[in-house]
């Protein structure tokens, strides 16, 4: 102790301690939250660019019956028609 005081010294060692406890484990803590945060940001960016390939399949799937869709639906007759123009040249 620097100086007497009239408290009892057992208890301003608990007192000094117990402040020294907790400025020895705050880099430690500040660094473990950090660890988290960046887990945290990084779980969430994977996640996004799974949803966001999810997304991309769907539009994709999406055009493909489209364009299937398109394809089936032209009308037979014409094709024939074109088709017999296209063999009796």
């Amino acid at each position: 102790m620097a100086f007497p005081t009239s408290v009892n010294n057992q208890i301003t060692d608990s007192v000094t301690q117990a402040n020294l406890e907790v400025l020895g484990s705050s880099p430690a803590m500040a660094l473990a939250n950090l660890y988290q945060a960046t887990a945290q940001a990084l779980a969430n960016s994977a996640h996004n660019s799974t949803t966001s390939q999810q997304q991309n399949n769907i539009t994709a799937q999406a055009a493909t019956v489209m364009g299937v869709t398109t394809l089936y639906s032209i009308d037979t007759a014409t094709t024939g028609e074109a088709t017999s123009k296209i063999f009796s040249v």
